[in-house]
């Protein structure tokens, strides 16, 4: 095994039999069966954006057993309007103060959804706890979503509402000197294109990038889509529901953009950090993208949290492997920064 392969928890076995979820984690998947939400693929795209959603289950069990925990973790937050590359976009901003006028580094996120559904809403933790472990500004970006905007719609804001938070940093309390980018799932899919067209563009490159299980394959046949066919909360059939959703036809995910691990060019690329679950359909291709952005010389760190599923990492709150991922991601960014470092 290669070092990489032993801080992605590898082995040299395949999985024979799907993974069981810890039990907190399968604590919160009960809450969100027991919220009776429809399969997403059964849905239209406007039906399956009023689902229940993960956050929904972690706000049941806050409610019910950890009464006493901040779930705001000391963040203010003020929602903004930025200009995407069609016209203005929502977005977020994530600060220990708002109203501190010393500038701290600035992090770009990017949420997932498949490029379909969700919103900054629905992914809420994510963002608010980088802020708060990383000592950071972030500015949670929505963008236009399939199949209203179809592929390449969301890639065109990415990288217009990076083009914004560079020029106008300062203004949300922001260090334009040290900004990077991170995204989960969709969303880790947008903050690498972002890199990619920073460096193709001769943007000022991010300082790191931060892909929480991020959608960079297009092979619905890898070891973690056989293992996790019918896994909750993502399966095979909702991504072939995204797909549908998502592009004017299949062959369009061949994009580089899309099938980033078999097709773009890695080179030159920031330091990154690239976080997956046990038990998820994207796996595979997250584990590979670290391999590969190692191997394309890029500084890769790269953890896969057994026992976890699919949208785990916003659950910091709940999920005490959460709160672990978290702190990584928040380790690394503080290094690329050249903040003070915290224990991991």
């Amino acid at each position: 095994m290669s070092i990489l392969d032993k801080i992605l928890g590898k082995d040299d076995q395949p999985r024979n039999t799907p993974a069981k979820p810890d039990m907190m984690m399968g604590k919160v998947l009960d809450t969100l069966a027991g919220l009776g939400g429809k399969p997403i693929e059964t849905l239209s795209p406007q039906e399956a954006r009023l689902q229940p959603t993960p956050t929904d289950a972690v706000k049941k069990i806050l409610r019910e057993t950890i009464k006493d925990e901040d779930p705001t973790l000391g963040i203010q937050t003020r929602d903004i309007t930025i200009d995407g590359a069609a016209g203005p976009l929502q977005a977020r901003i994530y600060s220990p103060n708002l109203d501190s006028d010393d500038l701290k580094p600035l992090v770009v996120y990017f949420h997932g959804g498949g490029f379909v559904i969700a919103d900054l809403d629905v992914y809420d933790g994510g963002p608010r706890g980088l802020s708060r472990f990383a000592d950071v500004v972030v500015l949670s970006v929505h963008y236009r979503q399939a199949p209203e905007n179809k592929f390449p719609a969301a890639h065109d804001d990415a990288v217009a509402a990076y083009k914004w938070a560079l020029a106008n940093a300062q203004t949300i309390g922001g260090d334009p000197r040290k900004v990077a980018v991170m995204g989960e799932s969709a969303g880790g899919n947008l903050a690498i294109n972002v890199s990619i067209a920073a460096r193709d563009q001769g943007l000022q490159a991010p300082a790191h990038q931060v892909l929480v299980y991020p959608l960079v394959g297009n092979d619905m046949t890898t070891e973690s889509y056989v293992e996790n066919a019918a896994a909750k909360p993502l399966n095979k059939p909702m991504m072939e529901w995204f797909v549908k959703h998502t592009f004017n036809d299949q062959s369009e995910t061949a994009d580089p953009r899309i099938n980033v691990v078999g097709a773009a060019d890695l080179r030159g690329l920031p330091s990154s950090t690239v976080i997956t679950a046990e038990i998820d359909p994207l796996r595979t291709e997250g584990e590979n993208l670290a391999e590969k952005l190692e191997a394309a010389g890029v500084d890769t760190r790269a953890k896969t949290f057994n026992g976890s599923t699919h949208e785990f990492f916003g659950m910091g709150l709940v999920l005490p492997d959460a709160a672990v991922a978290q702190q990584f991601a928040a380790h690394d960014l503080k290094k690329a920064f050249g903040t003070a470092i915290l224990p991991i």
